[in-house]
Formats: C-alpha cells, structure tokens, sequence
C-alpha cells in the first residue's frame, strides 16, 4: 500500500502472513504541559498503526526544540510523556532525531505489524455498511478557545483525557468484527475524512450529526465564534460533495470539519457486525462509541449529514 488512496499509513509486505505498517506524524503544543503535549502528539501518532489494522512495534522521536529559550526539562518532560504511551502501546522507543527549531515541535515515526490479509484500509467500505465512531469530536476548537481562556477547567480535562487515550483498545475489538475499512479522524475534521472513504470506495456517506458524539463545549465555542486555522480549508475540501439535509445554523455545521488531534477511529462494519461491535466496545470501556450513520450506494453526493 501507498499513496493512492491518502491512507493512515504505508504498508509493506515481508512475507505471506507479515506485512510492516509504517507512518509519521508531528505537531505543535495544544497545551502548556510538557508531559501532555508528548502524551497527545504520541497518542495520534500511535493512531495511523491502529487505523491500519496494525500493532505497533518501535517508535522514533521527531523533535523540533528551541534550545535557546526552553529549558532542557521541558524536552525532557515531553518526550517522558510520550515515552508512557510508547510503553502503554506495547511498542519501544528505539531512538530519533532532534533539531534547532523556533517552536517546539514533537511526533513520532512509528512502524507496526499486521497481517497482509487482515489490512483494514480506507477505501473499501461497502453499501449497508453501518459507521461506527469511536470517540468524541471537537478537539481543535476547544484547544483554540482554551487560549482565550474560555473553556471550563472541567472541559479542557475531558478533552485532554481524549486526546491521549490510545485507539488500542477499539483496533483490538474490532480485529474480531472484520471492518469493511477504517480511518482515523485527525486534521482534516470528520467531513474530511469521511469524504475521503467514501470518494475512495465510490458509495455515499450518511452521518446522522445529532448521533455523533461531540466533547463538552466544542459546539459552545462555535456558537461564540470560535473556529480553527483549518476549518475553511477542511470546508473547501468537500463543500462541492456534501449536502446537508437539516437546516442546521452555520456554526453548529463548523463541528464536521473541526481537526482532530489524536482524534477517533471510524469503522465501516457490516450491519450484522455493528451491534456486536458496539457492545464489545463499551465491555471494554469505550464508553462513547456509537453509531453515526450508514454507507450507501453512490449518489450526486460522496457525503450526506442528517
């Protein structure tokens, strides 16, 4: 696998029952705290492994750190954090690379393995399949309104507490419901992503909005005004292929192209697996999984919102 259909990761075959799974990815702080910022930037970083169907192996730090104007604690606070979810993930920390750079900047390489048969890709959801999301939505506006200071101390602990839950525990579940295909939702919002799917394996996306579970505040902050430096880009990237069929103000729209960080995975599953799914997700704490809509067969639109 490759570049063809904008997947979370490149796959690499190495024999008939093992295949490498590997991706990168970097941001910059949502937050202040040394320790959570590694903790989030691993957590999305691990996540492009699980998209895949994959178990991740060995991670690589990817630093940029103004060593001038930051103290060594606070890289040393950083990469602990992600070192926790490295370990928590089942993976090792094998080395990096660093630079001089004028903002901190931290990610991860990270390679995984999967079966070549068992690869859960993005492009190969099927008509009458259900849509299952695994986490609440809404990370980027809360993390923008947070500067302003904006966003209760109670919000801003859920969001966080999202943002660095690993997506292991769903990618296990599901590994014994046999997706259809499977994306993780980062920064390009849920449209974004969703429209990818649905483009990449010629059907229609229907999300039912009201179904789909948003953290504590987001639509709040949209409603005051709020947005995120990518929200116009995100819209301008499916505006021609999405319609929708609720008369929903214009800022409660905003939450479908809202980027994710470390955001949730999104199951295309048969219909007669969208149940079992469910419950094995919710025996195993992911309290907010739920199903947002339904794949059809292709119509004027690749992406529909109820």
């Amino acid at each position: 696998m490759g570049i063809e259909t904008s997947d979370d990761a490149g796959v690499y075959r190495l024999s008939a029952d093992t295949a490498l799974v590997q991706t990168v990815d970097f941001i910059t702080p949502p937050v202040d705290d040394p320790y959570l910022f590694g903790q989030v930037a691993a957590t999305n970083a691990l996540s492009d492994v699980y998209a895949m169907g994959g178990r991740p192996l060995t991670a690589m730090n990817l630093v940029g750190f103004p060593s001038k104007d930051l103290p060594l604690e606070t890289l040393k606070g950083i990469i602990a954090g992600a070192l926790q979810k490295i370990q928590e993930a089942g993976a090792v920390l094998v080395g990096g690379h660093s630079t001089d750079d004028e903002e901190p900047k931290f990610g991860l390489s990270v390679t995984g393995l999967v079966h070549p048969d068992r690869i859960w890709r993005n492009s190969t959801a099927r008509a009458g399949d259900q849509l299952i999301l695994t986490k609440p939505i809404g990370s980027g506006v809360l993390f923008n309104a947070n500067r302003k200071g904006w966003v209760s101390a109670q919000a801003m602990d859920a969001c966080l507490a999202s943002c660095t839950t690993l997506n292991r525990v769903p990618a296990e579940v599901a590994q014994d419901h046999a997706p259809h295909a499977c994306t993780d939702i980062t920064g390009f919002g849920l449209a974004g992503h969703a429209f990818r799917m649905a483009h990449s394996a010629g059907v229609t996306f229907r999300l039912e909005l009201p179904r789909v579970p948003v953290l504590d505040e987001a639509l709040e902050m949209y409603r005051r005004g709020v947005t995120t430096g990518v929200n116009a880009a995100n819209r301008a990237l499916v505006e021609d292929q999405l319609r929708f069929e609720s008369d929903l103000p214009l800022w409660h729209r905003e939450i479908v192209y809202d980027p994710q960080t470390a955001g949730p995975l999104l199951f295309a599953v048969a219909p007669e697996q969208a149940e079992p799914l469910l419950r094995g997700l919710l025996e195993r704490g992911v309290s907010r999984a739920v199903r947002i809509g339904e794949v059809l067969p292709r119509g004027t639109h690749a992406l529909v919102v109820a």
